[in-house]
């Protein structure tokens, strides 16, 4: 059986150990309230709501992020305890994902998930009182070590590289922070915190596939299996 994660713990520990931060930018994460409950907006369920209120049914799309972490939360970087995920929001709530975070596989259940923890602000363990999930305080700023290279990453970058090659020449065993869009369409904006902005194909990738390819490079920049 693996062990878990060793997660840094420290302030010390948090600005200069090894690992990936990934910032998942402008998450449509947002609940609406459907009879007596809340649920998470989605462009499927709630095109009426959308409609009514003139919004783009494309800006309703939380099924990114759910693909997008149980893409990065599954991965074994993180299994290695060398992934630290936040999500910042479109309406700017920020929130820290536990590397042991299971990620729920269906979207029912995440979407159940996502609005206990918008409304409740933390998700606890069931067997222990740790913190899985957690609305924290902005900026994401204050959580990223201020030494580390931060890269954002768009599909319309002048910069196109090949990923695995530019990780190898980029980074040793210093903290770095890699910033991709949740959504739909566009590009990240605001990120004025970023050094550089790169993409790392000839097409436009899915979230998911973005996360992947990036978890990939650092896996064989650090030697996991």
């Amino acid at each position: 059986m693996s062990e878990a994660p060793k997660i840094p713990k420290t302030p010390a520990e948090k600005l200069t150990a090894k690992r990936l931060i990934v910032v998942l930018w402008d998450a449509n994460l947002e609940t609406v309230k459907s009879g007596a409950d809340y649920q998470l907006l989605n462009c499927d369920d709630h095109a009426g709501v959308l409609k009514k209120r003139k919004r783009d049914p494309a800006d309703a799309r939380p099924d990114i992020t759910h693909q997008m972490l149980l893409t990065l939360m599954d991965s074994p970087l993180n299994k290695a305890g060398l992934l630290q995920v936040y999500v910042k929001t479109a309406n700017d709530v920020l929130i820290e994902i536990n590397p042991q975070t299971r990620i729920p596989r269906t979207f029912k259940r995440f979407s159940g998930l996502m609005v206990q923890l918008l409304h409740k602000f933390s998700i606890r363990a069931s067997n222990s009182s740790e913190k899985l999930l957690k609305v924290i305080k902005n900026p994401v700023t204050d959580y990223l070590p201020p030494n580390s290279k931060k890269i954002k990453t768009s599909s319309q970058a002048k910069k196109v590289v090949e990923i695995n090659d530019y990780v190898a020449a980029n980074f040793k065993d210093d903290p770095v922070v890699f910033v991709l869009g949740a959504f739909a369409h566009g590009k990240i904006e605001k990120a004025d915190f970023v050094d550089e902005e790169i993409s790392y194909s000839n097409y436009p990738l899915s979230g998911s596939v973005a996360a992947g390819k990036l978890c990939c490079a650092f896996e064989k920049l650090w030697g996991i299996l």
